[in-house]
């Protein structure tokens, strides 16, 4: 059974990462932003999404890869509706973040599989967005309705 897994992965060796991942029949998903300055970035620079099959050892040591975001000792599986809600947000290959929000609006998710966490909202920094990822995945809880 595969799951989604989130990798991190070396500065400025994003695109080798990505190629080697796909070379080793990986699944690897990279969701992009258009930011203000019209230039496309990573929607979580220095991450990306892969899926895992079988054994995950050989994604860990690609190069490229720092490391695999753990849960104990196995990957941190990233919920499916977390990859469905950013998907659903593409146009065009790029992730198009809530028009309506200002830098600095602090929003709280109501429902979904991001229910209780922050939303992302444009002018977030990118190191914020990261923020937000790795939150969502140390919680454990990213697909759960609060108690």
């Amino acid at each position: 059974m595969s799951f989604w897994a989130c990798a991190q992965l070396q500065p400025n060796r994003h695109r080798l990462a990505r190629l080697l991942l796909k070379q080793r029949g990986f699944e690897v998903y990279c969701p992009q932003v258009r930011e203000k300055r019209r230039r496309v970035e990573w929607l979580f620079p220095g991450y990306l999404f892969v899926t895992i099959k079988l054994q995950w050892h050989e994604a860990r040591w690609c190069p490229g890869v720092v490391r695999l975001v753990m849960d104990g000792m196995t990957p941190a599986k990233v919920p499916d509706g977390v990859i469905a809600a950013i998907r659903e947000r593409e146009r065009n290959g790029l992730v198009r973040l809530p028009p309506r929000l200002k830098p600095g609006d602090a929003v709280k998710i109501l429902y979904g599989p991001f229910t209780g966490h922050l939303a992302l909202y444009a002018g977030q920094a990118a190191h914020e967005r990261v923020m937000v990822l790795l939150a969502v995945l140390s919680s454990g809880s990213a697909c759960r309705k609060p108690a």
